[in-house]
């Protein structure tokens, strides 16, 4: 009888997991198949990628469409629009992460006059809607004299509330233990910062950095207002020009999104388990 009940319940175990492989499986297919079909696109010809029945394996395989995009002589410079988006991306990042970080720090462990007023009127900006930015922005850009320049797509968003809100419920996570026994060892508070929170805020840090890389990397409307010179371009609004006004070559748009997928694809999977750890820890205190 013992031993019956013990079989079912290793049968039932065995289902349960079998169930929970094929839903990953299946959650797997719908995220990963959007890819997979850009891939394939993008080395099809123009005649096979709009042909009924549709098909996923190229026939022929063509690498025609890279070929158009990464030629020095094109007229979208595609690569150009790459290392843009990439030397915006990485300084906005890095600004962006350099601001919050002192910023959230500053709100979550030190104590002074209206930080509580302080902190609220950060948070309430996030309720803002982003376009009644845009004027603002444009003009002080203007007044500085970067419009069509990359440090009018860099600059604007170098203070964000959201990475400011973030890193501090990380570190209102973070045990106030470590700083007291660090100042009983006589270190003062830039040591104490640098020493012992950073190094404990890495998974926090690198959550952040990947969500700002993100959000700006793909950011199509700043740009199209401030960059008018076509070799100034990032590559939203770059890959937007793609697309003719009566004929669409979908071959070379799909190769355009196979390159700007590449660095998403690269951060996140080299930054996934700091993602995951810093998402969680985040949300533990308020």
């Amino acid at each position: 009888m013992e031993a019956n009940i013990e079989t079912e319940g290793q049968k039932g175990s065995r289902v349960s997991r079998l169930s929970r492989y094929a839903l990953i499986g299946l959650l797997t297919w719908v995220f990963v198949s959007p890819l997979l079909w850009m891939l394939s696109t993008s080395l099809k010809t123009n005649f096979d990628a709009t042909r009924q029945p549709l098909s996923w394996i190229p026939q022929p395989f063509t690498a025609r469409a890279y070929s158009v995009l990464l030629t020095t002589e094109s007229e979208t410079p595609v690569l150009r629009w790459f290392l843009n988006s990439i030397f915006s991306a990485t300084a906005n990042t890095l600004l962006v992460v350099a601001t919050s970080v002192l910023a959230a720090y500053a709100l979550a462990r030190l104590e002074f006059p209206g930080k509580r007023v302080l902190f609220g009127l950060i948070v309430a900006t996030l309720f803002i809607p982003p376009f009644l930015f845009l004027i603002p922005n444009f003009l002080i850009v203007s007044g500085l004299g970067w419009l069509d320049s990359l440090w009018a797509v860099i600059v604007p968003g170098a203070g964000g509330a959201f990475g400011v809100f973030f890193m501090r419920q990380f570190f209102l996570s973070l045990p106030h233990e470590l700083e007291e026994a660090a100042f009983l060892d006589g270190a003062n508070q830039w040591q104490i910062f640098f020493r012992i929170i950073l190094p404990l805020a890495r998974p926090g840090i690198a959550t952040l950095t990947v969500l700002t890389f993100l959000g700006h990397y793909n950011d199509f409307v700043w740009p199209v207002y401030v960059l008018f010179s076509p070799e100034r371009f990032t590559l939203p609004p770059g890959l937007a020009i793609l697309q003719g006004a009566y004929t669409t070559d979908y071959p070379v748009i799909m190769a355009g999104g196979v390159i700007a997928s590449i660095p998403a694809i690269v951060l996140f999977i080299l930054a996934q388990r700091h993602i995951i750890e810093g998402v969680s820890r985040s949300g533990l205190k308020g």
